[in-house]
């Protein structure tokens, strides 16, 4: 029995057939039967959420739940790399402590509320609405110029090119704002 242990060990296979321990001499019977986290999962191709260059990612997933995700190495953009805040993105979306509801803390308050997603919707558009509606200007100095620099709109560039035009077409001719960077920011 002890002979058979010895004679798997890995080293003692290494000395024994002069192999330099890089190959399958270097395994153990339980380091041969590993596999991969990803087998048997689907894939889904995906984008990087994080600062709108585009980098490819594989979002693995098996039996509804997420497994992993991973840099795609098809991707002409990255080419399966990840920069730090990209490879995190599996504890951006599993994380058991991220938010998951509306916290709401109202003026001069010490605590947190939690809102129903519609009512906080319902709040952000009435005060984005006062505000507009409150310093919109029309015309200055016998000029029309129908804008605010009230409100400012700061965004990530992460969408595509046709909803960037279209926020660019809402906050600019629909809103009047002049104030806008929809730009990729690290």
């Amino acid at each position: 029995m002890l002979k058979d242990l010895l004679s798997n060990w890995p080293l003692l296979q290494q000395i024994r057939t002069g192999a330099d321990g890089t190959g399958p001499e270097a395994m153990s019977e339980h380091t041969r039967d590993l596999r991969p986290k990803t087998v048997g999962a689907q894939v889904a191709r995906s984008v990087c959420p994080y600062c709108g260059v585009g980098c490819g990612q594989l979002a693995f997933h098996k039996d509804g739940k997420l497994i992993s995700i991973e840099g795609d190495p098809e991707s002409p953009i990255s080419r399966g790399h990840l920069c730090p805040k990209g490879a995190d993105s599996f504890e951006l979306v599993t994380h058991p402590r991220r938010e998951m509801k509306v916290k709401y803390r109202r003026p001069y308050s010490r605590v947190w509320e939690h809102l129903d997603l519609e009512q906080a919707m319902d709040m952000v558009a009435d005060r984005l609405w006062k505000s507009r509606d409150t310093t919109f200007t029309e015309t200055k100095d016998g000029r029309a110029v129908m804008q605010t620099k009230a409100i400012g709109h700061l965004g990530g560039a992460t969408l595509d090119i046709e909803e960037n035009y279209l926020i660019k077409k809402l906050f600019t001719a629909g809103l009047g704002m002049v104030c806008i960077s929809n730009q990729a920011r690290i």
